[in-house]
């Protein structure tokens, strides 16, 4: 017969997985497989029939007609089934010494041709199809088990026996990265999204809050858990939970499961037998009460679920082994979420009936069949247990930036502007309101790095061709600075012009020029320092008693680049208009290079930059109260040849919905906020530029490679 292509594909992967766990078994003894070491493990022939059951009593059964391959086994291989009828207690599996081993392979056998033969008649669809894909994750789950079970059987005999060669893992763990990664939080979204299979436990998805938090990059390694114990650890009540101390009491715990101490030379039994501790390997085999009992001795503590599928889901390139290692202890309880459902029918008590007392792990560990895990996978034990390969890794409560009393009327800008600029086709925003406090510290932290050229090469530039152009100011003029920021760069000019009688710096940014201008003030005694808030795309007159010398714009930092076309012009015709007849402006750009320079200058390695322009959502999300999934929103720097500009975009990870003001946004994956330009110059452009609005160019100066200029411009 004929086998139609779509029942081809799930019939072999029906083989793939079903032929895992007898590979496991394949070598065991039959004495190996029938032995139940604890009441929490099963045998491993119990595992190679339950998870056959389990396809004919949830799949088989319900064909009309149907007659079991054995009755009897309806009852002895039943786990935990209420509707399905009488079944052994799962501390008696032990017990049951018959149907013997190759009688339970003879039924996985015949199940399996019985679900080819299922197979064979069409691709189920609907709630079978579900239930088919279900027996599969739930063949998969039990081959972890398998091996879980076996190693505690392994543990218990006095010549620590090797189950295997070798563990059977696909690859070793990674590498350590140091370090931490910060997250913003917000309304962030939670749980499987219809995408594929999951567990009914696993959704709805949902909105939930999280306030910043920072998550390792890595696992608390055997080496941390030595110094843990090695400072007293297991002997402070004051580190532990009360039922935890309670179990450390009653059970004698000195040390994760399996390990064993002489004089700090630590071995853990494995499935190949009892090895040294490898200090560099993530511990295993501790439960949720020594997970938070060790983050509490660190200063830390564990994250909650939200917040590890959060991360892992926004930043998965930064952590090592967030999958494949070791399932990881969250702080949060095993509850439904809001508007879950349980599956339809007997496969209702899968997993609903659990949903207490128990709390959940995410990740997967290196007995987690390949394509088993995936973000939103809530795994969950009792907060006691400690024989599956389970781990930790930490979190911090991270400050969320400082906040400040906005004016109504800036807040009101602030708002009318994002909400005209998300209803754009692209989306866009105006990079004026990148500048908080926090904006601010986050672009000075940005001048500082390697990769970040333009403030190193218009500093130096700016020390050379100062002293030269300083001398045409004259005696009391007035220096003004369009969007100050930390006025480092003023430093300079105001050195080199000693004879200036006041600076005026103007920026949006209130608590940012406040902070400057005060540095400035204490630095200049004898300068009349007038800041002035203000958008510099919007000039105002400058303030009374700066003297009536001539006045010498400064705006360096290419920030010109920064603007389109059109509003670079109106920007210096109104400069012009503002400074008066006579004045002078000092400009700074960036020149046109090699994009390679470019994309890693505003793309670096450290997050800075992708920091600083997420920065602007924080903004909104504090200030405005909107609904920005923070992390959700990816960094990108583009360069656009055509118009010769640098561009920053930031890219929504996820379909989402935010709400600012009442009213919804949709970004659909993919889609960008474009957040800011950086037009790239050549000497011919500045000068045309100039020219257009009523400047004169009276000098340029291109300084080396990477190369920026400063052009000296006339009115």
């Amino acid at each position: 017969m004929r086998v139609p292509a779509a029942a081809g594909a799930l019939i072999d992967e029906f083989r793939r997985v079903r032929c895992a766990m007898p590979a496991l078994a394949w070598g065991l003894s039959p004495e190996d497989l029938a032995a139940q070491s604890m009441p929490d493990c099963s045998p491993g022939k119990w595992h190679l029939a339950h998870t056959s059951w389990f396809f004919e009593a949830m799949i088989l059964a319900g064909e009309p007609g149907y007659e079991p391959v054995d009755p009897r086994f309806q009852t002895l291989f039943n786990s935990y089934y209420e509707a399905l009828g009488e079944r052994v207690e799962r501390r008696e599996r032990g017990l049951m010494t018959r149907p013997s081993l190759d009688e339970v392979l003879a039924y996985r056998r015949e199940v399996d041709r019985r679900m080819e033969a299922w197979l064979e008649r069409g691709a189920p669809e609907g709630l079978q199809a579900y239930l088919f894909t279900l027996g599969l994750h739930h063949d998969q789950q039990h081959q972890e088990l398998f091996l879980m079970d076996l190693l505690n059987l392994m543990s218990r005999s006095p010549l620590d026996p090797a189950a295997y060669d070798a563990e059977p893992r696909r690859s070793p763990a990674q590498p350590r990265r140091g370090g931490m990664t910060r997250f913003e939080g917000g309304l962030v979204r939670i749980g499987h999204d219809g995408g594929g299979f999951a567990f009914d436990n696993e959704g709805p998805a949902h909105p939930q809050w999280l306030e910043p938090y920072g998550l390792d990059h890595d696992l608390v390694s055997n080496a941390d858990w030595i110094a843990f114990i090695e400072d007293g650890g297991y002997a402070r009540s004051e580190l532990w939970l009360s039922d935890g101390w309670a179990a450390v009491k009653a059970e004698g715990w000195t040390a994760p499961l399996y390990w064993c101490g002489d004089d700090g030379d630590w071995t853990t039994m494995t499935l190949a037998g009892r090895r040294a501790v490898d200090p560099e390997a993530p511990v295993r085999h501790v439960s949720f009460y020594e997970a938070d009992a060790y983050a509490r001795w660190a200063g830390r503590r564990l994250p909650t679920e939200a917040e590890w599928e959060h991360a892992v889901r926004c930043r998965p390139e930064v952590f090592s082994n967030a999958f494949g290692e070791v399932w990881q202890w969250t702080l949060s309880a095993y509850a439904p979420y809001r508007g879950f459902r349980p599956t339809e029918g007997t496969a209702s008590e899968y997993n609903g009936k659990f949903m207490a007392n128990q709390m959940v792990l995410r990740g997967s560990s290196w007995a987690t069949p390949e394509g088993h895990g995936r973000a939103s996978y809530r795994n969950f034990f009792y907060p006691q247990q400690r024989w599956a390969f389970m781990g930790l890794r930490l979190a911090t409560d991270l400050p969320a930036p400082p906040a400040r009393a906005m004016g109504e009327g800036e807040t009101a800008r602030f708002r009318r502007d994002l909400l005209a600029g998300l209803g754009r086709t692209p989306k866009s925003a105006s990079p004026k309101w990148f500048y908080d406090a926090e904006g601010s510290r986050l672009f000075e932290e940005i001048t500082r790095l390697p990769e970040y050229y333009p403030t190193r090469q218009e500093a130096a530039l700016l020390r050379e061709v100062v002293p030269a152009w300083a001398d045409r100011f004259g005696a009391g003029a007035a220096l003004v600075e369009f969007g100050s920021g930390a006025s480092e760069k003023t430093r300079i000019v105001l050195d080199a012009a000693p004879d200036l009688a006041a600076y005026v710096p103007i920026d949006i940014s209130a608590d940012a020029l406040s902070a400057a201008a005060r540095r400035i003030d204490k630095s200049y005694p004898g300068l009349k320092v007038a800041p002035l808030v203000g958008d510099f795309l919007h000039l105002a007159a400058l303030p009374e008693g700066i003297g009536n010398g001539r006045r010498v714009g400064f705006f360096p930092g290419s920030t010109i680049g920064n603007l389109e076309r059109a509003e670079a012009e109106a920007f210096l015709i109104a400069a012009r208009r503002q400074l008066g007849e006579g004045a002078l402006f000092i400009l700074g750009v960036d020149l046109v290079k090699a994009p390679e320079v470019l994309i890693a200058a505003y793309d670096d390695a450290a997050g800075v930059t992708a920091a600083f322009n997420r920065n602007l959502l924080v903004r909104a999300n504090r200030e405005l109260k909107a609904g920005f999934d923070v992390d959700s929103f990816a960094h990108r720097a583009v360069w656009n040849a055509e118009a010769s500009r640098m561009e920053m975009h930031l890219e929504a990870t996820r379909d989402m919905e935010v709400e600012i003001d009442g009213r919804a946004i949709a970004f659909r994956k993919g889609e960008t906020i474009h957040t800011e330009n950086s037009r790239k110059f050549t000497e011919a452009s500045v000068r045309e530029l100039a020219a257009a609005s009523g400047w004169t160019v009276a000098a340029f100066e291109a300084g080396p490679e990477p190369s920026v200029a400063l052009a000296l411009l006339e009115a």
